[in-house]
């Protein structure tokens, strides 16, 4: 075969690669590249959306990490929920999926109770948890004066409404009972056999049997809920208007966070800076550090999997 037969067939190989990948290519220069780069461009920049970007160098970022008030705590708020939120769900999944393995009797009943809140539309259910939760009139506090605990007032108290967002997510787990439950129905019985034979605990047969088998769908649902919880905007804003009183009407100003910016994420920042006070240059800043913060989790959960999660192997 001669050197021309040769690169003419490498050609063709690499043409046909590459048409295989260009909607992918298209994807990706389209929906993340070029959006990443703009937003790059724009943090150095003063925009209002009106008006020609004028250079601005590196005062965005000191306007965002020095003289923007509400910058740290929703920091702070983002990071709660993307360790504490996603910690609830993916234990309480985990517990229901095996709860949902075992059950005998009424398993089409069970796993349909606890799935269904996962389709509950976002707003409604967000709704739904601020009116139970009412500190004045919620059943919720209503039963637990009855009973003689101490009723917190929820989405009206900064202590407790970010405690009552991680009900919310927990209440809505059903998406991860799914998919523990596929994950814990594929482990192969006869570890558990050997594990019983050996003498193994039931706590002993759950970390030496049925972790490492799931291990790489707990790496999943931590990732992709800390991903999520990165992008957590609908249920915090809804229910800060809800408890506030102000649902956005004629005439009625809204600053996200109630109570006490508890409540406010990164995101709601970013939106608020872009779309509320046409700052895109400060928005672009928190956007990035979003993106840097999803990316840097990510990275170290991925690195961390067998220290934290167990080895498959």
């Amino acid at each position: 075969m001669t050197t021309y037969t040769l690169r003419s067939k490498r050609r063709r190989s690499a043409l046909r690669t590459a048409a295989f990948m260009a909607p992918w290519l298209v994807g990706f220069g389209v929906f993340f590249a070029y959006p990443l780069v703009s937003t790059v461009y724009f943090s150095l920049m003063r925009y209002d959306g009106l008006n020609p970007p004028t250079w601005r160098g590196l005062d965005n970022w000191t306007y965002v990490f020095s003289d923007l008030p509400k910058f740290w705590p929703a920091l702070q708020n983002t990071l709660w929920l993307a360790v504490v939120m996603v910690t609830c769900r993916v234990v309480f999944g985990l517990g229901v999926g095996m709860i949902a393995t075992k059950v005998k009797t009424g398993t089409g009943v069970f796993r349909t109770l606890f799935y269904l809140p996962y389709l509950a539309p976002p707003v409604a259910a967000t709704l739904a948890f601020v009116f139970l939760l009412n500190p004045g009139t919620g059943p919720v506090n209503a039963l637990l004066e009855a009973v003689g605990i101490p009723a917190p007032s929820w989405f009206n108290d900064a202590a407790w409404a970010k405690p009552a967002l991680t009900v919310l997510a927990v209440w809505g787990v059903g998406d991860l009972m799914v998919i523990f439950m596929a994950a814990l129905l594929d482990v192969p019985k006869e570890q558990y056999e050997a594990a019983e034979l050996d003498g193994a605990s039931a706590w002993q047969r759950f970390r030496f049997v049925t972790l490492p088998n799931i291990a790489p769908i707990v790496l999943f649902a931590v990732v992709t809920g800390i991903i999520g919880a990165m992008q957590y905007y609908t249920q915090p804003i809804v229910a800060a208007k809800v408890a506030s009183g102000v649902m956005g009407g004629s005439g009625q100003t809204f600053e996200p966070g109630h109570p006490d910016d508890s409540t406010l994420t990164l995101p709601q920042l970013v939106y608020t800076l872009g779309f509320g006070r046409f700052d895109y240059g400060a928005a672009c800043v928190v956007a990035l550090v979003l993106f840097a913060l999803s990316m840097a989790c990510t990275a170290l959960l991925m690195r961390r999997r067998g220290g934290l999660i167990g080895s498959g192997d």
